[in-house]
C-alpha cells in the first residue's frame, strides 16, 4: 500500500506551529543549524528486505501480523516507510531469501517506491532446501573443496543478480568457524577463506564494492574465521582496492572500542559500511540507539572528523543499513525509529566544535575535550531532524502518522494475520 501525499500533508499542518516554534529556537542556538538540515536531507539508510517481519529469537518468533508475503511487498513496505521519513530510500536484498524472479519488474516496482538497491547480501551460513552440500562445517573455509565451490558460486550469482538490479556492491557474512578446540587447522580455515574470496573479488564488475563483514562469537563459539575487524583488514588488504571491512554495531565483544576501530579503518581507506543495530550483551540486534546513544553519537563523530579530513561525502562515499531484529515491536515501526536514532546522532556528530576539540587535545585538557563532545550529545537536535524530513516531503512525526493511519490494521486487513515474511 502506499499513503497518499495530501495526507501527510495535512499530519503536518496539524503540527506545524509547534515544529516551526522549536525549530526557530534550534536555529537561533546552533550556529550550523542550515547546513546540518541540508546534510540530514541528503543522508540516507538502506533497509534490508529480512527486516520486514517480525524478528525472534531461538525459541520463538511472534508475528504482529500484515507481513509482507513475497519481494514485491517488501519493497511497498520500504516505500511506505520511504515516504514517511524521506530517509530510507534504497533496499538491500538478501539471497536467497528475496530472489528478483524478474528483475526488471523487481527494479521498476522499486523506482516507483522511491528506491535504489543498495548491496547485495550472499547466504552460505543457512542450508537451503535442495542444497546438495551442507554448511554444517563451514563454507569458504570448509575442508571439501567441493563445499567451497558451491559457496563461491553462490557469491558470483548474486553478483549477477546485483548487477540487473543497479547495485553496486556484495556484502559477504560468513558463519565459518569452530565450536571446538582441534575442529580445524586456523591458518588453513584462513587460506580457503582466502583464496574463495578472492574468485568472488575477481567476478566484481569494475564499478563494484565487496564488504567483508566479521563477527567475534555465533553460531560458533571457539573461533571465528573473520571474527574481528584485524582479521577482515586482513582479507580486505590481500584482496585489492575494491574490498572493504563491514562493521555491524552488534558484531563485537562487551565493551569493544568501536569508535576506534571505525577510525582506523577510515585512516587506512578500508572502512566500507555499517550495519546499525544496538545490544545489550551480544548480538542483540535491537534497535539502532536504543541503549547505548552515547556510543552510537561517538562513532559518527570519528566519522565525521574522519570523512572530512578525506574530503569524503557523508551521503554516498559509506555504506548505511540498518540490521535490527525488532523481537516484539511493529517491524515498521522499529525501523523508523532506528533511523531516527541515526540521523540524531549524525547531526550530534555534525555540531562538535572540531577547532575547539583539537585545541582541548593539544592542551591535553580532559575535561574540556569531555565537555565538549557532551554539549553536543545533550543538544536536541530532533527539531533539525524534523525540518529535515518536512523539506523533503515527509512526516514530522513517521510513527504518529503510522498510527493515526492505522496502517498495520490495513496490511493486516490486506495481507491476513498470519503471513510470516523471511528473513529474520
Amino acid at each position: 500500500m502506499q499513503i497518499e501525499k495530501y495526507k501527510i500533508e495535512n499530519h503536518n499542518e496539524s503540527l506545524l506551529k509547534a515544529h516551526r516554534s522549536k525549530f526557530e529556537y534550534s536555529s537561533a542556538t546552533i550556529e550550523k543549524a542550515e547546513s546540518i538540515v541540508k546534510k540530514l536531507t541528503d543522508f540516507q539508510v538502506a533497509i534490508p528486505s529480512w527486516a520486514l517481519g517480525t524478528g525472534g529469537t531461538r525459541f520463538g518468533r511472534f508475528s504482529g501480523g500484515g507481513e509482507p508475503r513475497n519481494l514485491e511487498e517488501k519493497i511497498e513496505d520500504i516505500g511506505l516507510l520511504h515516504a514517511l521519513n524521506k530517509s530510507s530510500g534504497a533496499i538491500s536484498l538478501h539471497i536467497p531469501w528475496d530472489i528478483p524472479e524478474n528483475p526488471s519488474h523487481i527494479k521498476a516496482l522499486a523506482a516507483q517506491n522511491g528506491l535504489q538497491f543498495d548491496a547485495m547480501n550472499s547466504n552460505t551460513f543457512q542450508d537451503q532446501p535442495n542444497q546438495q552440500l551442507s554448511y554444517k562445517f563451514g563454507s569458504l573455509q570448509n575442508v571439501n573443496a567441493a563445499v567451497r565451490r558451491q559457496a563461491i558460486d553462490h557469491n558470483i550469482e548474486v553478483i549477477r543478480y546485483g548487477a540487473e538490479l543497479g547495485s553496486t556492491s556484495l556484502t559477504v557474512w560468513l558463519s565459518d568457524g569452530s565450536c571446538f578446540p582441534g575442529q580445524l587447522n586456523f591458518r588453513e580455515a584462513f587460506q580457503n577463506t582466502l583464496s574463495g574470496l578472492q574468485e568472488i573479488y575477481k567476478a566484481l564488475p569494475d564499478n563494484w564494492k565487496i564488504f567483508v563483514e566479521y563477527k567475534a562469537f555465533e553460531p560458533n563459539f571457539y573461533s571465528t574465521t573473520v571474527g574481528d575487524w584485524g582479521q577482515s583488514y586482513l582479507y580486505t588488504s590481500k584482496l585489492g582496492n575494491k574490498a572493504y571491512t563491514l562493521v555491524d554495531l552488534g558484531h563485537h565483544l562487551p565493551n569493544a572500542n568501536i569508535e576506534q576501530i571505525v577510525s582506523l579503518l577510515l585512516m587506512e581507506g578500508k572502512l566500507g559500511g555499517f550495519h546499525f543495530n544496538d545490544s545489550k550483551y551480544g548480538d542483540d540486534d535491537l534497535t539502532a540507539g536504543s541503549i547505548k546513544p552515547y556510543q552510537l553519537f561517538l562513532i559518527f563523530n570519528e566519522l565525521v572528523e574522519g570523512m572530512d579530513a578525506k574530503g569524503m561525502n557523508h551521503a554516498t562515499d559509506l555504506g548505511w543499513m540498518i540490521d535490527a531484529s525488532h523481537n516484539v515491536k511493529d517491524p515498521l515501526e522499529d525501523l523508523a525509529q532506528s533511523v531516527e536514532a541515526i540521523l540524531i546522532a549524525y547531526a550530534q556528530a555534525l555540531l562538535t566544535d572540531s577547532k575547539a576539540l583539537r585545541q582541548a587535545r593539544q592542551d591535553n585538557d580532559v575535561v574540556k575535550a569531555q565537555e565538549i563532545l557532551q554539549h553536543a550529545f545533550r543538544t536536541d537536535v530532533r527539531p533539525l531532524v524534523a525540518e529535515a524530513r518536512l523539506r523533503a516531503g515527509a512526516a514530522l512525526d513517521p510513527i504518529a502518522l503510522f498510527r493515526n493511519e492505522k496502517i498495520r490494521e490495513q496490511l493486516i486487513k490486506n495481507r491476513g494475520t498470519k503471513t510470516v515474511a523471511t528473513g529474520l
